[in-house]
């Protein structure tokens, strides 16, 4: 039998009205499926894993649900079925946009058999160059020793998410601002997204 996880009885006693029988429908028609799966928060949202590693998920946001399945696209070509955006079953908003029972499990078995034969396990990941901080926030970073030594020890995907919302910038006053901001927020150990790690 999996491990719950009371986080996730708190995540959906604080979703919206609307979603809070959608998420609880959904829990339970995952565990009715393979009682065995362990559940988590991982991202800030619902998981639940097969042998600790992610399975597929849940979550609420203000106007609909979804469920997604790791490695989604790789499940529904696989099946046939739909796989766009966050969730393989679009944007949810009550339990009468969801699929049956009956394919709701059937998806998760899916999900279970192709982790089991290794299917998963052979979907190729593009692996990006590790990024390059362009000249500005270099020049930033040098200027401030304790926001250059968390640069230099971030992670690419860290450094990564910096990187691309300097550059992303359309005007230079933006891309100052955001340079500026960047150093601060390194300064004090912070990455990019700091503001959601603790959801």
């Amino acid at each position: 039998m999996g491990k719950r996880d009371s986080r996730l009885d708190t995540y959906i006693a604080k979703a919206a009205p609307f979603a809070q029988p959608v998420l609880e429908y959904l829990r339970e028609v995952v565990h009715a499926a393979s009682p065995d799966l362990d559940e988590a928060i991982k991202w800030g949202m619902p998981a639940f894993l097969h042998e600790g590693r992610i399975l597929c998920g849940m979550a609420a946001f203000k106007q609909h649900c979804a469920l997604w399945f790791w490695r989604g696209k790789t499940l529904a070509a696989a099946s046939g079925a739909y796989a766009d955006g966050m969730g393989e079953f679009g944007r949810i908003t009550s339990l009468t946009e969801l699929p049956s029972k009956k394919v709701l499990m059937a998806r998760v078995n899916a999900a279970l058999a192709l982790r089991a034969d290794g299917a998963i396990a052979r979907v190729p990941v593009a692996k990006k160059p590790p990024p390059k901080a362009p000249p500005d926030l270099l020049a930033a970073l040098r200027a401030d020793r304790k926001a250059l030594a968390t640069f230099e020890a971030f992670s690419p995907s860290a450094k990564r998410e910096y990187v691309d919302w300097i550059v992303e910038a359309k005007r230079e006053e933006t891309r100052a601002k955001r340079v500026a901001q960047a150093v601060e927020w390194m300064a004090q150990g912070k990455q990019r997204n700091w503001k959601y790690m603790n959801c």
